[in-house]
């Protein structure tokens, strides 16, 4: 059973939050919460966000502009959509939320018939009825029931793409990336802990700086710096999964400290990163 971030006060001012891996689906990470003042900045995730809104109301925007979802809606986010997060009434929200990895989404895509990539029509949805199988899905998975979990997952998966779901085409900045942008980015992926300035990122692809930051922004959603503490808190996720130490963690992904690594992991995943290692990493001794 995953462990709380903070104790379970049933207080709604209280925030708390908690990750958790769902063996049900290969690839899942699971999260249960309820925010009032967090506030999450412009991120992406590798996997799908499909979030069950069960109280309150969250605010957030996405690619395609911006949607406010309160109990019986879904929030949807497709792999590597820019978005946000934060309350939308004072009282704030509580969500549950399956991360299921790509090739979970596009299997039970290609059950139903679908040959592209799946994605979705919207993204806050109104669907109280495949919220509620989803809802108990992820309470199942909490409980330790892997079978009614994993089979009520899978069917709530199939009913929110029979009701919503699109196969997904290629979106036009990816086939238009120009290949200075990809290469900006290749260079800040290499080293995540001395990355150039945009001025010397600029001239390295042969771009002006004004240019490379509309472009970069255009192509992958967020200017380059912003891109470049994603990859950081993305590789800080897998080093955590390992078990390694949140402080070594923070020096090796190119933060300053593990104060400087545990703000941004909060405005991407909001948990800190030593919750986000014991309730996610299978291998890690306890007592960090």
């Amino acid at each position: 059973m995953p462990s709380e971030v903070h104790p379970t006060v049933e207080d709604p001012r209280v925030e708390r939050a908690r990750y958790w891996r769902f063996s049900g689906l290969p690839g899942t990470e699971l999260l249960t919460a309820r925010f009032v003042t967090t506030s999450f900045t412009r991120h992406t995730h590798p996997t799908y966000t499909i979030g069950m809104i069960t109280d309150g109301i969250e605010e957030y925007t996405h690619s395609r502009g911006r949607a406010r979802v309160g109990p019986g809606g879904l929030a949807v986010v497709a792999p590597g959509e820019v978005h946000t997060g934060h309350a939308g009434v004072p009282e704030g929200w509580g969500y549950r939320v399956f991360y299921p990895a790509p090739e979970v989404v596009e299997e039970i895509g290609r059950e139903l018939g679908m040959r592209g990539t799946p994605g979705f029509r919207e993204s806050g949805i109104h669907a109280p009825e495949v919220s509620h199988v989803l809802v108990a899905a992820h309470m199942a998975a909490e409980r330790g029931d892997r079978l009614t979990s994993s089979a009520l997952a899978r069917r709530g998966l199939a009913m929110l793409l029979r009701s919503h779901g699109r196969e997904r085409v290629q979106d036009a900045p990816e086939r238009a990336a120009r290949p200075e942008v990809t290469r900006a980015r290749d260079l800040l992926a290499r080293d995540l802990t001395d990355p150039p300035t945009l001025e010397e990122l600029a001239a390295l692809v042969g771009l002006g700086p004004f240019a490379l930051n509309r472009a970069f922004r255009t192509r992958y959603g967020l200017p380059p710096h912003a891109y470049l503490n994603q990859l950081r808190v993305d590789r800080a996720r897998a080093l955590l999964l390992e078990g390694r130490p949140v402080g070594e963690v923070a020096t090796e992904v190119g933060f300053a400290d593990q104060p400087h690594l545990t703000r941004h992991f909060r405005r991407h995943l909001g948990v800190p990163p030593g919750a986000y290692r014991r309730d996610l990493g299978d291998r890690v001794p306890r007592g960090e």
